[in-house]
């Protein structure tokens, strides 16, 4: 079909085994559950980049953050990268975007045509990284743990409320609109994204579910990879023994977290129904990256394993028939995937060569095994040096200059406990792993140029300080106070700022 709606959700740190497509047997989840069902199923999908803005830059760009310049959560991505926006914009289409995007820098739309919100976080250099003295950082501590569980309200809550109500408007006024343009709207969600807290109503649905503790328990500081250890230290977690009771109550209020999220899905999926619009409207659905939950005593994500890495993706159109596709995909597949989407036939770059590939290229062709490679980076706080992530066929090899190599055989061990980069029988696919390492990144040249970033950001965060500080956050002029976190304070001060339920103590 030619020049389909698309609707586009997005979540943020979802974990993909949260939903039954994927092997979940308790979440609530039945909005999401029927896409599924009805839908395509990407059984391995990753993010490029497991942390928010990152992930979302290389995402909206179809290429690596290497490439563009998003090195982290406080990196500008150049107006002058082309989007999925753009591109869709070019075809003919309506672009709106309600929800987080985190874009960063004076350019708060990069092709969207129409902003509902403005962005949950600060879209200055506030969280610009410094590799060369870490020093104290605004960043996650135990707390998203222990101060977890019921909520009466928080600001996600009224973040996601709002970006609901515009998503569910703006389909109305699409609906009696005389603009006969096909749409895009990108309904970008903050849940289930840290702090771990929920309604009564969704922590209710899970009063009677066996939700397992994490697989693999804590570790001691030698069980860990060099990086684990440099987040977990980061994060203030290292060997800080939480309690079963912790735990348990983090991740019920994680699942009850998605489950509101479907809700909300719900209420989005309702609104084209009752247009009518659904019938020609194609919907995906992901998240950014994923969620460790507890996993090795790892919480949040910026590591490669599969809970953060690994994400759900889910594709639906009524003109496309269910079915389950085996072939490895990422990120970076979604722009040329919405733009085969618009075109009606699979598309192919031609402006620029990109990192990813039109999915729809995959649809109806028997499932045969996975052949593609999946490349991902981290660039952002706490590690040393880039570190890069291949994921081809069973193995996944992880490399950086500053940390030994890792492989795993993610098909027999999906826990990833065993290093197989020091076993002679593999010395062969170590070899060639880091042949395309070297091949495909330039580390050295990259590493120079997020210094420099790092430094000229620092610099400009720090002279804008002097007089009224610039606010380049979406509708917002310098000066203005709103209920979203703008860098102003400590982050965990503010997401912990939650109103608790009559009568729960503490």
């Amino acid at each position: 079909m030619k020049n389909p709606n698309i609707l586009f959700i997005q979540v943020d740190q979802m974990l993909a085994t949260s939903l039954a497509a994927y092997g979940n047997s308790f979440a609530h989840t039945p909005h999401l559950d029927q896409i599924a069902d009805r839908g395509v199923v990407f059984e391995t999908a990753y993010c490029n980049f497991p942390l928010c803005a990152p992930s979302r830059f290389s995402m909206a760009a179809g290429q690596l953050c290497s490439a563009i310049g998003a090195f982290d959560n406080a990196a500008e991505m150049p107006a002058s990268i082309p989007t999925y926006a753009h591109y869709l914009r070019s075809f003919g289409y309506q672009t709106a975007l309600s929800g987080k995007m985190h874009f960063i820098g004076p350019d708060q739309h990069h092709g969207f045509e129409t902003r509902l919100t403005a962005d949950l976080y600060p879209a200055d250099f506030s969280w610009v990284p410094n590799w060369a003295d870490e020093g104290d950082r605004d960043t996650n501590d135990p707390r998203s743990v222990l101060i977890s569980g019921l909520c009466a309200r928080s600001v996600q809550i009224d973040f996601d409320e709002e970006v609901t109500f515009k998503a569910v408007r703006h389909i109305y006024d699409m609906a009696r609109s005389a603009d006969d343009r096909p749409f895009f709207l990108q309904v970008s969600y903050t849940h289930p994204h840290e702090p771990y807290l929920c309604r009564q109503e969704y922590w209710d649905l899970y009063e009677h579910a066996d939700i397992p503790l994490p697989s693999v328990p804590p570790m001691r500081e030698n069980q860990h990879d060099a990086h684990s250890v440099r987040l977990l230290k980061d994060f203030g977690m290292l060997d800080f023994g939480f309690e079963e009771a912790d735990v348990r109550r983090a991740r019920r209020a994680y699942y009850g977290s998605i489950s509101y999220l479907d809700e909300l899905i719900g209420n989005i999926l309702a609104a084209l129904k009752s247009t009518g619009m659904d019938r020609n409207t194609a919907i995906i659905f992901t998240s950014d990256h994923g969620e460790m939950l507890g996993e090795r005593g790892m919480w949040f994500k910026k590591h490669f394993f599969e809970p953060s890495l690994r994400i759900p993706l889910l594709m639906y159109a009524p003109w496309i028939k269910p079915q389950r596709v085996s072939e490895f995909a990422s990120l970076v597949d979604l722009l040329p995937t919405f733009n085969g989407l618009a075109q009606g036939s699979v598309w192919e770059a031609e402006v620029e060569p990109l990192e990813g590939d039109d999915l729809t290229a995959l649809l109806d062709r028997g499932n045969p095994e996975p052949s593609r490679a999946i490349h991902a980076e981290y660039l952002a706080e706490a590690t040393l040096a880039p570190i890069f992530m291949i994921r081809r066929g069973r193995y996944k090899f992880v490399s950086s200059s500053k940390d030994p190599a890792l492989l795993f055989d993610v098909e027999t061990d999906p826990d990833e406990l065993t290093n197989l980069a020091g076993e002679q029988s593999l010395a062969g696919v170590v070899k060639s792993f880091q042949a395309e390492v070297e091949s495909k990144w330039d580390e050295e040249e990259i590493t120079v140029r997020i210094l420099q970033s790092q430094q000229r950001r620092r610099l400009i965060l720090n002279a804008q300080k002097n007089g009224l500080p610039p606010r380049w956050n979406h509708g917002e002029e310098p000066g203005d106070q709103v209920v979203w976190y703008r860098g102003d304070g400590g982050y965990n001060e503010w997401a912990f700022d939650h109103l608790k339920p009559v009568g729960e103590d503490g």
